[in-house]
């Protein structure tokens, strides 16, 4: 039964639990902990690694790179299985465990052993992405398209409190470490990892619990392994023959390169570029999240009245004015002002944007979870991509501000693929 609102509130449950994930690793407390071990009075910001002196930075952002291409490889092997075995809550149990011990894990990453480090963040990014895989495909399926908008800006706020919570816990211990028995900043970095992973596996099991399963066990033509991938060049041909879906997901591709390589530098850009500390790198981020809430759910109630595509044409221009922004900024003030902007779009364009895609799906599909594994893979490629092209830049030419202009030429593409699309269904007032 679709619209149940107990089977809502767990699957919203699972964005309360895994958003600390997205908060804490890799927009906050970890980058900032990252950058400052990772330095040192010889070499600066550059750091050894695999035979290659490199900034830290700039590895910060391949690693990224790599974790998500490795999620563009597995997502379709697992969601053929889970297809196969019709088993996609399962799937999602198996990505959130990896996810939220990898997470527990980084709790020994002390700079010197940044092996270890990175490696423990390529398998939690690796877990929170791919349970997201399946997580999406849910939507659908307990929603109509009527309540779509709204339960996905419901999911997205119980993350944005959820993460807020734990984080300003974090924050208390590292800017206040009196009160939790005087360890150091350091030490309080890496408890808040530990504690980001049983947070993330102590909430997620009450989404487990509820959430219902559709057990539609399909028939693999050839080996279950390579059936995901060939469910997706099967999607792949469905969405070649709907102009619509197929003009929306490249704009999702172009503006994801954008909003989610932003989402992942923006505290190393505030840590280079304005030499800010820790704690006012975690309050920006702080900003960003409580600005977030009302963000999403404005979205949701202008897409009510004037539609879905003209709510996210008016959030992709003010990425792309934030983007110019960015690159002239002169101090601290200023980016604490471009953060609250960040804030509103942001959440605005990530929940807007998987309703709108579930809308466009074919009626009475059963199909989600490979329609969801493409728009999933759809967006960490564009995450690959994205934080790929922010590092090069970076290495190249010396600057992040330059890679941060570059995403800006991200959001004008995808500004014009959702203008084009708008213009293809003016007609469809479901959506338009």
């Amino acid at each position: 039964m679709r619209n149940d609102p107990k089977v809502i509130r767990a699957w919203c449950m699972y964005d309360w639990a895994n958003s600390v994930y997205s908060l804490i690793i890799t927009s906050s407390i970890f980058p900032a902990y990252y950058q400052a071990v990772t330095k040192n009075p010889l070499n600066g910001d550059r750091v050894h690694f695999l035979g290659f002196d490199i900034v830290n930075s700039v590895l910060y952002s391949y690693t990224l790179s790599f974790s998500f291409l490795c999620v563009v490889i597995l997502s379709p092997i697992f969601a053929g299985i889970a297809d196969h075995l019709g088993r996609k809550k399962l799937f999602m149990q198996f990505f959130c465990t990896l996810g939220s011990f990898a997470c527990m894990g980084l709790y020994f990453f002390t700079g010197e052993n940044i092996g270890w480090g990175l490696t423990m963040l390529i398998l939690a990014t690796i877990g929170y992405a791919g349970s997201l895989v399946f997580y999406n495909a849910f939507l659908p399926e307990i929603t109509t398209a009527e309540t779509s908008d709204k339960v996905s800006a419901k999911g997205f706020s119980f993350g944005y409190i959820g993460s807020v919570i734990l984080l300003i816990i974090n924050l208390l211990m590292i800017l206040k470490p009196e009160l939790f028995g005087g360890i150091s900043s350091g030490t309080a970095s890496r408890i808040s990892f530990l504690m980001v992973g049983v947070w993330w596996l102590g909430f997620a099991q009450y989404t487990f619990w509820v959430l219902p399963e559709k057990r539609i066990v399909k028939s693999s033509e050839g080996h279950v392994l390579t059936s995901g991938f060939k469910e997706l060049h099967k999607v792949f041909n469905q969405v070649k023959s709907m102009a619509t879906l197929k003009r929306f997901l490249l704009a999702f591709f172009f503006c994801s390169m954008g909003v989610q390589t932003v989402m992942y530098v923006a505290t190393l850009f505030g840590e280079k570029e304005f030499h800010l500390e820790t704690g006012q790198l975690i309050t920006v981020v702080l900003i960003l999240q409580l600005i977030a809430i009302p963000g999403a759910n404005f979205a949701a109630y202008i897409s009510k009245k004037r539609g879905n595509i003209f709510t996210l044409i008016c959030i992709v221009s003010i990425w792309v004015l934030t983007c110019i922004g960015a690159y002239f900024m002169q101090n601290g003030n200023q980016f604490y002002m471009l953060a609250v902007v960040v804030g509103l779009v942001m959440g605005a364009i990530q929940a807007l944007s998987r309703s709108t895609y579930s809308k466009f799906l074919p009626k009475d599909s059963e199909d989600n979870a490979s329609f969801f594994s493409f728009y999933d893979v759809t967006e960490k490629l564009a995450i690959v991509i994205g934080t790929f092209s922010y590092g090069l830049i970076e290495n190249l030419t010396g600057s992040m501000r330059n890679s941060i202009l570059a995403l800006g030429l991200f959001f004008v593409a995808g500004f014009y693929f959702l203008y084009i699309t708008r213009k293809s269904i003016k007609d469809e007032t479901s959506v338009n």
